[in-house]
């Protein structure tokens, strides 16, 4: 069953075109994993579908409910965007979390804004966010602030937080980025545990090894546009496309 459906969708800042027309669709389940340089659009995509920002045209189908029209150029209101985001959870490459709250504060914060007035509510979103620092490994830690945690365990946290809103499409962007490589395996063994278990992703990394492991489907991305999309054998085993060979090429020499 189709869960995403991407038509079309562009994107300018100002003079520059970000996004050039960017067409796709992935099945409930499945992760789907976007590589490609810096500046090629990939961020500016995640932050389209997660209406950080809005573009300037084409269409976002989540479960056949269109979440954005570009040709009806009717402006949302705040809480319209926030209920289109519920539909998506986004991981920073940053962490993002809140210095001031806890690690279980960061993942409960969103759903009792959402959903906390009534008390019952508040006991079952505090329930499910200790049961998500769990799995994160993070029982023992979901009273510490995020300066008393390493950078794996922030990014284990921001993933649990991402998670709380039980969204459709969990979208990553470059969530190993920041981290220091020994730190880095920690968190995308998180990621595989999420992919065993069928949890719809979109994955923005330059782990390539990881990407052809965890991968249903790969995009490569350039320039604003799709260049090559397959399965993890066909775009990073045997590319075709002459851009996505000298990136991979490139990619290589550097590791």
């Amino acid at each position: 069953m189709s869960i995403l459906e991407v038509s079309n969708l562009k994107k300018n800042f100002g003079s520059t075109r970000v996004l050039e027309g960017i067409s796709f669709s992935m099945d409930e389940g499945e992760v789907l994993t976007i590589i490609g340089s810096s500046g090629s659009g990939k961020t500016t995509l995640l932050r389209c579908l997660n209406f950080l920002e809005t573009p300037d045209s084409g269409v976002i189908k989540v479960k056949d409910d269109v979440l954005f029209d570009g040709s009806e150029q009717i402006r949302a209101s705040e809480e319209e965007i926030r209920k289109k985001r519920l539909h998506f959870g986004l991981v920073f490459q940053s962490f993002n979390l809140f210095p001031q709250y806890t690690a279980l504060q960061n993942v409960t914060l969103a759903p009792l804004l959402h959903f906390g007035d009534d008390p019952g509510k508040k006991a079952e979103i505090e329930k499910h966010a200790e049961e998500l620092l769990g799995q994160m490994g993070l029982f023992d830690r979901m009273d510490n602030y995020p300066h008393e945690l390493s950078g794996g365990q922030q990014q284990r946290v921001a993933i649990a937080r991402a998670l709380a809103l039980k969204p459709d499409i969990l979208c990553f962007d470059e969530p190993t980025s920041a981290l220091d490589p020994e730190l880095t395996g920690e968190v995308l063994k998180v990621i595989r545990n999420l992919a065993e278990k069928k949890t719809t992703m979109i994955i923005v990394t330059h782990e390539m090894s990881f990407a052809h492991d965890v991968s249903d489907k790969v995009i490569f991305m350039a320039s604003g546009l799709i260049e090559e999309s397959g399965t993890p054998e066909e775009v990073i085993d045997s590319p075709k496309n002459e851009r996505t060979q000298q990136f991979l090429a490139n990619y290589r020499k550097e590791r």
